[in-house]
């Protein structure tokens, strides 16, 4: 019988390391091998096992399918040599980062694996720029969105016109399209909108906009981004003024 090792799937939060939980901490000191995404930052690798097999497996325009079966292969080859492997993922395994997929491919497989949930960028990142994602009389809701689909295809955006905030995913290349599909779905064209570029690494960048600037293509943006709309982004400058008057000097 073949031995079988476990799958660890891990979310590695939305980059800095003190944000990591601290059972993905622990659970990284300890295993034989790290499949590690593009948006997993090198401090939170830091932290595994030094001698644990480090494997590479981010993915980029154009090859993504082909990345996610060679993913599978790794994954299944791995545990089949009865090791123990964590599957690190930005943010959360589980939010739009095909996690899911891989986890059921493993169960399916007949591979064990434990689920290690992580702090998402779409709820970090927005909280520590001074955007609260709800907030009693501007809103009482929130969508995490992708701003990409499958096949180059996106939401149906007017579904998400009346959510009090949006919070958009993989959205900056999209991001005049998707603003002018929100404005003819009956959002305010004045409606206050955010960006937040690599947060909570030292490269963080914060965007203050409208939705209308966005869908004329006058806000510039670097990929990874959180894309925020709605009412709330309004509290950021009280809530993190030295950051919005940093912003503005810039």
């Amino acid at each position: 019988m073949t031995n079988r090792g476990k799958v660890y799937l891990i979310g590695a939060g939305p980059g800095d390391p003190d944000l990591l939980t601290v059972k993905a901490q622990r659970v990284l000191r300890t295993v034989d091998v790290v499949l590690y995404d593009r948006l997993v930052s090198p401090e939170v690798l830091w932290g595994a096992n030094p001698d644990a097999e480090l494997i590479y497996v981010g993915k980029h325009e154009g090859e993504q399918e082909s990345t996610q079966s060679l993913i599978f292969d790794l994954l299944l080859d791995r545990a089949r040599e009865g090791k123990t492997v964590a599957r690190l993922k930005g943010g959360d395994p589980c939010i739009f980062g095909r996690g899911a997929e891989e986890w059921l491919h493993l169960v399916r497989s007949g591979v064990e694996v434990e689920i290690i949930p992580g702090l998402s960028a779409a709820l970090a990142a927005p909280a520590l720029a001074g955007v609260p994602l709800t907030y009693r009389g501007l809103s009482r809701s929130f969508a995490v969105v992708t701003g990409h689909c499958a096949g180059g295809s996106g939401p149906h955006w007017q579904d998400y016109a009346h959510i009090g905030t949006l919070v958009i995913l993989m959205g900056v290349k999209e991001r005049a399209g998707i603003a002018r599909a929100l404005i003819r779905a009956g959002r305010p064209v004045d409606e206050p909108a955010v960006f937040i570029e690599r947060s909570t690494t030292p490269w963080e960048r914060v965007v203050d906009t409208t939705l209308g600037e966005v869908a004329a293509g006058a806000v510039e943006v670097e990929s990874p981004a959180v894309f925020v709309v709605g009412a709330v982004a309004t509290l950021r400058a009280e809530l993190a003024p030295r950051a919005v008057e940093e912003a503005v000097a810039q």
